[in-house]
């Protein structure tokens, strides 16, 4: 079964200003899912951009205020990009489009890439962990209640590994071909004591 992706969206709104006629451009990205967080966010970047010319969009009503004046959404084009009468405003707009688009590829890409990122973290956990202490708690676990024999082979096994590594650790990346056949050859030489100090090659 496929994974929802999380489908965050990023638009270029505007803010009206307190002090002047004028209008900051800003991204807005929602939902966005942050560590730490039980709810999603809504994600704003000013961009440091002001227009005085947005053309507004008289069929679209954004709110009527408590005195009953009604603002409008801003114009946009075929490609969402929002209209201004003064070439320098439209200039801003496209510019944090361009902002906007960059954003919107790095949340999905976020979103495509989550499962094999997140595998690959896992693997490289994995690669890090010590092989004798997995393989000491896979003997405690999976064979409490096995046969005496199956347990003295298993405990066996074990502090060979540990004479073998002249130590007690053997990293899951460091285990190849070659280094299970230098292993297989330290078992098959190695005494029954298991006195003899083996060499990894």
């Amino acid at each position: 079964m496929k994974k929802a992706l999380v489908n965050t969206r990023v638009s270029v709104k505007l803010r009206k200003s307190e002090y002047r006629d004028e209008w900051y451009l800003y991204v807005e990205s929602y939902p966005v899912f942050q560590s730490g967080k039980d709810t999603p966010q809504r994600v704003r970047e000013y961009l440091n951009r002001t227009i005085t010319t947005p053309i507004w969009d008289k069929s679209r009503n954004a709110r009527t205020n408590a005195d009953g004046k009604t603002t409008y959404k801003p114009k946009r084009d075929l490609n969402g990009i929002i209209q201004c009468k003064s070439q320098l405003d439209q200039e801003s707009c496209i510019y944090a489009d361009k902002v906007r688009s960059l954003r919107q590829k790095e949340y999905d890409n976020a979103a495509l890439y989550a499962d094999t990122d997140a595998e690959q973290a896992e693997q490289l956990e994995r690669s890090r962990s010590n092989f004798i202490e997995y393989f000491d708690h896979v003997q405690r676990t999976r064979h409490a209640h096995s046969s005496d024999s199956i347990i003295v082979n298993w405990r066996r096994v074990h502090e060979l590994l540990k004479i073998f590594a002249k130590g007690d650790t053997i990293l899951f990346s460091q285990i190849d071909l070659k280094l299970v056949e230098s292993f297989r050859q330290f078992i098959m030489n190695a005494p029954q004591g298991g006195t003899k100090r083996g060499t990894i090659s």
